[in-house]
C-alpha cells in the first residue's frame, strides 16, 4: 500500500467533516429568514390603538403557521404595484377576537386598496367573510358571534363620550355619507363583510360601500351614473365577490384607525395571528417591562 492510499481515510474524514459544517453554516445563516417567512415574526407596537392588550413598546410575535404563510410570487414592491402572492395551508382560519397583523389596506393613503410592503397595523377581527358588523352606541357587535366583542371597557368608554366632545373628523365613519348612511365610530351597520362567491346587487348603496373593494378585484373604474353603476362605462347590475375580506378594529376604540373609517382589508393582506408578546420596552427611556414578557395576547 502506497503512502496516498494510507492517507485517503483520513482526507475522507476531513472532506466530510468540512461538508457537515458548510451545512451547518448554510443552516445557521438561512434559518431565521426561515423561521420569518415560514413560521412566526416580530414586530413593534407604536401606538395604543390596542390598549390595554399591547401598548407601545411590545414586541408582538405574530404566527404565521395559524392562517397559513403568505408566499410573495412577485417581489416587486413599488408604488402602485400589485400583490402577488398565495398562501400556504393554516391551521385554521383567522377568527373573530383574534388580535392579527396585516398591511394596511390603503397603503399609500388613496381611496383605493392598495398594497403597501412595510405599513402594517395590529388590530382586532370583528368581521369574517360573510359575518354581518354592527356598532351600537358605541358597543361592537357580530351576527354569529355570540358573546363580546373586543375590549367591553373601552367600548363603554366611548359608550359614555357624547358626540360633541369627539372631533367631527374623529367621529365620522365610513363610507362618509351622511345623506345614506350617516354613521359613526359610535353608531355604524350593518355592514355585511364580503366573502368570496358572494353576490351583491350594486345600487346606490352597495356603489357607496363596496366600490373600492369590486375596483380592486377588476382593476376597473366603478361609476354611479343616478340608477345604474357602471364598470369602466359598462352597465353593471350585480356582483360577485372574488376574494375574502375582514373587518378589523382596534381595542382603544376611541382612538384607533381602523375599518371603521378605511373599511374592509383583503385575505391576503394578512400577515398572521399575535399570540405573546416577546418583551417590551418603554418607547423613551427603553427600560424594559418584565411583566410583559412572553405575556399571552387574548
Amino acid at each position: 500500500m502506497n503512502p496516498t492510499e494510507r492517507k485517503s481515510p483520513w482526507r475522507r474524514i476531513v472532506r466530510n467533516a468540512a461538508g457537515t459544517a458548510l451545512v451547518i453554516a448554510a443552516l445557521a445563516l438561512w434559518m431565521p429568514y426561515f423561521v420569518r417567512a415560514f413560521v412566526c415574526d416580530q414586530f413593534v407596537v407604536p401606538s395604543e390603538s390596542m390598549l390595554p392588550t399591547l401598548i407601545p413598546g411590545d414586541r408582538i410575535l405574530v404566527n404565521k403557521l395559524i392562517a397559513g404563510a403568505r408566499i410573495y410570487r412577485s417581489f416587486d414592491f413599488a408604488e402602485g404595484a400589485p400583490l402577488r402572492s398565495f398562501r400556504l395551508p393554516g391551521l385554521r382560519k383567522v377568527r373573530v377576537n383574534d388580535v392579527v397583523v396585516f398591511n394596511v389596506p390603503h397603503g399609500y393613503d388613496r381611496d383605493r386598496i392598495e398594497f403597501r410592503i412595510n405599513y402594517v397595523y395590529a388590530k382586532r377581527c370583528v368581521g369574517t367573510p360573510g359575518d354581518s358588523v354592527s356598532i351600537r352606541n358605541g358597543y361592537l357587535r357580530n351576527n354569529r358571534h355570540e358573546g363580546p366583542v373586543g375590549d367591553r371597557e373601552r367600548q363603554r368608554l366611548l359608550a359614555e363620550t357624547p358626540d360633541s366632545a369627539i372631533p367631527p373628523t374623529v367621529l365620522r365613519a365610513m363610507p362618509f355619507d351622511d345623506s345614506l348612511f350617516g354613521w359613526t365610530i359610535r353608531n355604524l351597520g350593518p355592514l355585511y363583510v364580503p366573502r368570496a362567491g358572494a353576490k351583491i346587487a350594486l345600487d346606490l348603496r352597495n356603489f357607496r360601500l363596496y366600490k373600492p373593494l369590486v375596483e380592486y378585484e377588476t382593476g376597473g373604474s366603478l361609476s354611479f351614473d343616478g340608477r345604474t353603476a357602471r364598470l369602466d362605462g359598462k352597465p353593471l347590475a350585480d356582483y360577485v365577490f372574488r376574494k375574502n375580506y375582514y373587518f378589523f378594529c382596534g381595542d382603544n376604540v376611541p382612538n384607533s384607525k381602523d375599518s371603521r373609517y378605511w373599511g374592509f382589508a383583503p385575505e391576503e393582506f394578512i400577515i398572521g395571528v399575535v399570540k405573546r408578546i416577546s418583551y417590551s420596552e418603554e418607547p423613551v427611556s427603553g427600560r424594559r417591562r418584565p411583566e410583559r414578557r412572553w405575556k399571552k395576547v387574548e
